[in-house]
């Protein structure tokens, strides 16, 4: 019994320091904008005139408007559906498009297109916030801050209908954008016969002109492989860590500017050179990371390297200046 006892009480006191640890480690992107994004209760929203009545706080970071998904969708009568496991909502307009959002992901996908948003969605209070703006522009509305007011003016916008006396040319010089912009914002092509009754999209959604840099199928499988055999064992933070150290070496001039250069060259990668590589099968976690990553949420930013404090020995990792700490390995610059 005593002995049982003891076993217990270890039991206990490694759990406690489990628990501290995870209370101690680093923030996720998504969770350290949360901390920087404040309340403004000040802020009012406005929709075609009218005060809207919004029970979730409003929040602002970096001087801009943000609102939980879920109350800006309903505005505008869109539905959402939430993937609480990859933390992704997936939303469908009224006017048939689709919009994806991440937790702390800056890029968004709108219909076949990824673009990079100014600020990344965060979580608050298990709500996934966004930027008012990019959203409302998104489910085709426009907007307005009035600063006298301190209040974001919402107006939505129906589509143009092409009638005979009434068509793209007429469209275009009424709402300021050119042809070849509504033939895009359409998914239209410079032949395509434009009915008359058909309904064109006008808003240009400001993101439309940050298209996200693009990745190959053959790109994410690879980034998804190695950090399996990285760091499968690890968090999804641990994974995403590692992910993106190889996209930051991507883009330091010190080393190759492709994943595969990446992964191949030098000695930090011996699953690459040694067959562990190819048989990887990376995990839905580890695929959610490679993808995020990928997509810019990165929560090691200017880590060029990771390593086991306890195996990686040595002047070399010594002299590295730690960034942070998730799980076993650390990353350093």
């Amino acid at each position: 019994m005593i002995r049982r006892s003891k076993l217990n009480g270890r039991r206990v006191l490694i759990m406690v320091w489990a628990m501290l640890l995870l209370c101690t480690g680093p923030l996720s992107v998504a969770a350290a904008q949360d901390k920087k994004a404040a309340i403004a209760d000040d802020v009012t929203v406005k929709l075609d005139g009218e005060a809207v009545k919004i029970s979730d706080p409003v929040r602002m970071l970096d001087g801009r408007v943000f609102l939980p998904v879920v109350r800006i969708v309903g505005m505008f009568g869109a539905t959402v559906k939430w993937d609480k496991v990859n933390e992704e909502a997936t939303i469908h307009t009224v006017l048939g498009e689709q919009i994806v959002l991440g937790n702390g992901v800056p890029v968004v996908y709108f219909n076949e297109g990824r673009y990079v948003m100014e600020e990344a969605p965060f979580l608050s209070d298990g709500r996934l916030y966004i930027p008012l703006r990019h959203a409302a522009e998104l489910l085709h509305a426009t907007v307005k801050w009035n600063k006298e007011e301190k209040a974001a003016e919402l107006t939505t916008v129906q589509p143009a209908v092409v009638t005979e006396a009434y068509g793209l040319a007429e469209i275009s010089k009424e709402t300021g954008s050119s042809k070849s912009e509504l033939l895009q914002r359409n998914r239209l092509d410079s032949k395509a016969v434009i009915k008359e009754g058909t309904k064109l999209r006008v808003v240009m959604p400001s993101i439309l002109d940050n298209e996200a840099e693009p990745y190959t199928e053959k790109d994410l499988m690879l980034l998804a492989q190695i950090t399996q055999v990285e760091s499968g064992y690890e968090s999804y933070e641990g994974q995403l860590g590692v992910a993106n150290v190889i996209l930051n070496r991507v883009k330091d001039s010190r080393f190759p500017d492709t994943i595969h250069g990446v992964i191949y060259s030098g000695k930090q990668f011996p699953p690459a050179h040694n067959g562990l590589l190819d048989k990887s099968k990376p995990n839905a976690s580890v695929f959610r990371a490679a993808k995020d990553a990928l997509n810019g949420k990165n929560n090691v930013e200017k880590a060029i390297y990771f390593m086991n404090p306890k195996v990686s020995k040595g002047s070399f990792w010594s002299s590295l200046k730690i960034i942070t700490t998730i799980g076993h390995h650390s990353f350093a610059k």
